[in-house]
């Protein structure tokens, strides 16, 4: 695979996660019982690029989406809520998955990180408020982080089955990884 091919890869990637991001962003909660949740679905292409592409590559894609999304729609606030859920997230999901693929499926690991972009989120208001009675919200978010998770896991499989571009980096992944 040529650089240039892998850097337009992972570009297209970001800017695909920076408009779900964005796009999620403009849309309302619908469930006052659980003020600030939202479905993460940016975290598909983070699923994605944990499937297509080397640790190195999918790390930098997870930064740049961060930073970007802040830069066109967030505060440094965000930014801090953001960056924490989706980094111990990411470390989770990595981590999940050298579990290897009969152990635990893509959808178990996108709930997984779904999980854990939760507890990164509310350690950071528990940090902010000095208080660890934010984490009392945990159960809630935590169902509507894992359901999301599923979800995500779900559309990530159907993405990764039936779009060859995403095949095809899978497959040279698979390959520099048996290596």
């Amino acid at each position: 695979m040529s650089k240039n091919k892998k850097i337009i890869y992972i570009a297209l990637l970001v800017a695909q996660g920076v408009i779900i991001g964005l796009l999620e962003n403009m849309i309302p909660f619908p469930f006052a019982f659980a003020p600030g949740a939202k479905l993460g679905l940016a975290n598909l292409i983070t699923i994605i690029a944990i499937f297509t592409m080397p640790m190195k590559d999918s790390f930098t894609l997870v930064v740049l989406r961060l930073f970007l999304t802040t830069l066109l729609g967030g505060t440094v606030s965000t930014l801090m809520y953001s960056a924490v859920g989706a980094f111990l997230s990411y470390f989770g999901m990595i981590f999940l998955k050298q579990l290897g693929p009969k152990r635990i499926s893509t959808i178990g690991i996108s709930a997984f990180g779904g999980f854990l972009h939760n507890v990164g989120q509310l350690i950071v208001a528990s940090w902010i408020a000095k208080s660890w009675t934010v984490m009392l919200y945990l159960p809630i978010l935590s169902w509507i982080g894992i359901l999301a998770g599923i979800a995500i896991g779900i559309a990530a499989n159907y993405l990764m089955q039936h779009v060859k571009t995403l095949q095809e980096f899978q497959l040279a992944y698979d390959k520099h990884t048996l290596k």
